[in-house]
């Protein structure tokens, strides 16, 4: 079985810039990935046969999006090989991590291996991008300034610390956050350079807050030991350290209803590096890295 990593990101900052016509909002957000995340094992299965376990309570298998993305493969290359997929699920569900986009971009990026497919990352992002708007980060796997509707990309390079990240145990709607009236939607736009001269910020923060004390609370907590923030539209929040054992200190001082991990934080995507130890051990696999 071939076992690849599908790890968090963090929104290390997130502004709002606008409203299209069509609903979509115009954002500027920093993405980076940390070491920690769900885990998924692969081998390949008879006759287009793809089974995921165990299954994600209250998601039925076709609407999880390792299913989905596994069944979008098939369907635009035309392949006929299947999959037995197994998951690990570490990464809280509406957290603000990533973690739907990101197993869909590890299962993307996986099969396009397993069956041999040869897509580029290009054309896997392209796919990925009809799954979600985060996915094609996670198959680039470059820490990335996104703008517009989150798809334009600058790489970028921000420092590497050690994060403390934090559950405070609800899930975040991410579209009711983007459809309540009283969401900023007017953040000016600035260029990369400008954003991180400014002190980093989330324009979705006090709304969640505001609509959930959980958040509000922890938040509240984690500010007395280092600067905080809320990752995408939440629920997490997290802080950066410049040890591990600051961050794993900090940590063990937790409410004990709060889940959290200590996690490094990577401006390029562990799944590649899993990627490169397969390609060592495998010189002659013909696919995209």
């Amino acid at each position: 079985m071939m076992v690849l990593p599908a790890p968090a990101k963090l929104n290390l900052f997130l502004y709002i810039t606008g409203r299209r016509d069509d609903g979509y909002h115009s954002l500027q957000t920093l993405f980076q990935f940390v070491d920690h995340g769900d885990s998924l094992g692969f081998e390949a299965a008879p006759d287009g046969e793809l089974s995921l376990s165990p299954a994600l309570p209250g998601v039925a298998p076709e609407q999880n999006l390792i299913i989905k993305a596994a069944r979008l493969l098939q369907s635009q290359t035309g392949c006929t090989q299947g999959a037995r997929i197994h998951m690990t699920k570490r990464l809280p569900m509406g957290g603000g991590l990533g973690g739907g986009s990101s197993d869909a971009a590890t299962t993307l990026v996986a099969l396009n291996r397993l069956w041999q497919l040869g897509l580029s990352l290009q054309q896997l992002a392209r796919l990925g991008l009809t799954l979600g708007a985060d996915v094609p980060v996670f198959i680039h796997g470059q820490a990335t300034f996104a703008e517009g509707v989150g798809d334009i990309f600058t790489p970028a390079t921000p420092p590497e610390p050690w994060y403390l990240v934090l559950h405070p145990g609800i899930e975040v709607a991410t579209a009711a956050i983007f459809q309540d009236p009283d969401l900023p939607r007017n953040s000016p736009v600035l260029s990369l350079q400008q954003r991180l001269a400014l002190p980093w910020e989330n324009d979705c923060e006090a709304l969640v807050k505001k609509r959930h004390p959980e958040v509000a609370k922890l938040l509240g907590w984690l500010l007395e030991y280092a600067p905080s923030r809320m990752t995408g539209t939440g629920a997490c929040i997290f802080a950066s350290f410049d040890s591990r054992e600051q961050a794993e200190q900090t940590l063990a001082r937790a409410p004990e209803s709060v889940h959290g991990f200590v996690a490094k934080g990577c401006n390029r995507s562990p799944l590649f590096g899993a990627l490169q130890q397969l390609d060592a051990a495998s010189p002659s696999s013909d696919t995209a890295t």
